[in-house]
């Protein structure tokens, strides 16, 4: 039996084209018309998203893209870039970036993988905590792009590698590589995207995953209760979302003794506005002016040397090679 060629689908959420509130504006109303992260009746959502929600954020948004933008790009499409090519450089396989919103879009992915001579698909998702918002909506938009096309690929789909040793390695490289520049501050913060409560009492898993990249961390770092902790960042709208919040907490954290902050996001596999403004920027903010003295952000796995080596092991996780 021949061997088929086989490549590797590496996706990513997305990002505006531009850092403009047109290009802004566009990315929103895809992202969020999704139903797997606003779960709202439409003929309720869609008059507020429309109506108010874009055309009020938009601008506002894109502004904060601005203060991050890079010579290349979004940060997020320029790390996706790289890591596509330190990825495709370790395989020798064919390695294609496709988006769940904006572009390159899945079909684009998959599609430049066919150009390729890919007949066996590995869709790899950059989220290493499976949720339901993230990871389940690639799968959506995966059944999307496919449809219409008269031959489908043979495709094996990754749902999440949250506890995978190599990536708790990955994770721990990066915290000391921080500790040996600055030295070690009184607390490890581990701060993850949220997602509505709702959502995990429905059966989502994602707040055990995270619980459990945290656990696996401290143990590979040695740290205690009292060293490391996680909490959620990036809330949206009035309804309960997963806690402890990630801003509340750095209010709490100085008159606790804790005055030197380290944090990293481990469910960022790039650096984007949520990390590099949100957490570097606004949250930084939010602790000094609470009393801290010290806050020190961990990036991203980005296209670190870790980050590739543990990429490559999942692909060959899934294909003999």
């Amino acid at each position: 039996m021949e061997n088929k060629q086989q490549g590797v689908l590496l996706v990513n959420l997305g990002t505006p084209d531009a850092a403009t509130p047109q290009a802004v504006k566009a990315f929103l109303a895809e992202f969020l018309h999704d139903h797997r992260v606003v779960d709202m009746t439409r003929w309720l959502w869609c008059p507020l998203l429309h109506g108010v929600i874009l055309p009020v954020r938009s601008p506002k948004v894109a502004k904060l893209y601005q203060s991050v933008w890079m010579d290349e790009g979004s940060p997020l499409m320029v790390y996706s870039k790289r890591q596509k090519e330190c990825l495709e450089s370790a395989l020798g396989l064919p390695v294609e970036l496709g988006m769940t919103y904006g572009n390159p879009s899945l079909r684009a992915g998959i599609e430049a993988l066919q150009a390729r001579g890919v007949e066996d698909m590995l869709v790899l998702p950059l989220y290493p905590q499976y949720s339901g918002t993230t990871t389940a909506a690639v799968n959506d938009g995966l059944l999307k792009a496919f449809k219409g096309h008269a031959h489908l690929p043979q495709y094996r789909f990754l749902t999440d590698y949250h506890d995978h040793p190599l990536y708790i390695k990955a994770l721990a490289a990066r915290v000391r590589q921080q500790w040996q520049a600055s030295g070690q501050g009184d607390y490890l913060l581990c701060s993850y995207h949220g997602i509505p409560k709702r959502y995990a009492d429905n059966g989502d898993i994602y707040p055990q995953h995270c619980e459990t990249t945290t656990q696996l961390l401290a143990q590979e770092l040695e740290l205690n209760d009292d060293q490391i902790g996680h909490t959620y960042q990036s809330r949206f709208g009035r309804e309960e979302w997963l806690q402890p919040y990630t801003d509340k907490t750095l209010e709490s954290l100085p008159s606790k003794g804790i005055k030197k902050l380290d944090v990293i996001t481990p469910a960022f596999a790039s650096d984007c506005l949520e990390t590099l403004e949100e957490i570097s920027e606004e949250c930084q903010e939010v602790f000094i002016r609470a009393g801290g003295e010290a806050f020190h952000y961990i990036p991203c796995l980005n296209d670190s040397d870790e980050h590739i080596k543990l990429l490559g092991e999942l692909v060959r996780a899934q294909f003999v090679m």
